[in-house]
């Protein structure tokens, strides 16, 4: 039986998913949810060609959209019956599964519930898989929720 159930959110459909299994999941095992959000500063201040700008705007903008993020899953989980905890972050740089498997050892979460794309082939390979590295180095069970949209194997519907 889980007790406390981390799901990482960043808005995304995927990660919409991930919340939505998580939720259901919560209220079935009478669990604790939190959500987790992270604002990564690297993403705002580095330049594609290695130079750092000044991106105090952007950086402020990208808290207020976590801030934002954060009210709307706080409120899914509400109509759903839920109290939801929230804890959002901001790194400079770093894989976001290292804060994920971080705040699930910090937090004492035994499980993680998590929405992926499924990317596959070079996509994956030049991107990574943050979902991936989660699972790799989680001490508790990894629920992956695949999004909808994500490829599948054979191809076919």
């Amino acid at each position: 039986m889980y007790k406390k159930i981390l799901v990482p959110i960043d808005g995304s459909p995927a990660s919409n998913l991930g919340l939505n299994e998580a939720i259901k999941l919560a209220k079935d095992q009478g669990a604790k949810l939190r959500l987790f959000h992270l604002v990564d500063e690297y993403v705002a201040v580095s330049g594609t060609d290695g130079t750092v700008l000044y991106a105090g705007d952007l950086l402020e903008a990208l808290r207020q959209s976590g801030k934002k993020i954060i009210e709307k899953a706080e409120a899914l989980a509400r109509r759903n019956g839920l109290t939801p905890e929230s804890v959002m972050r901001e790194s400079f740089g770093g894989r976001a599964a290292e804060f994920i498997v971080q705040q699930a050892n910090k937090w004492g979460a035994d499980l993680i519930v998590l929405g992926t794309h499924g990317r596959r082939g070079v996509k994956r390979m030049v991107m990574g898989s943050d979902a991936e590295q989660v699972v790799r180095t989680a001490r508790v069970p990894v629920l992956l929720v695949r999004s909808k949209a994500a490829p599948r194997a054979s191809g076919k519907p």
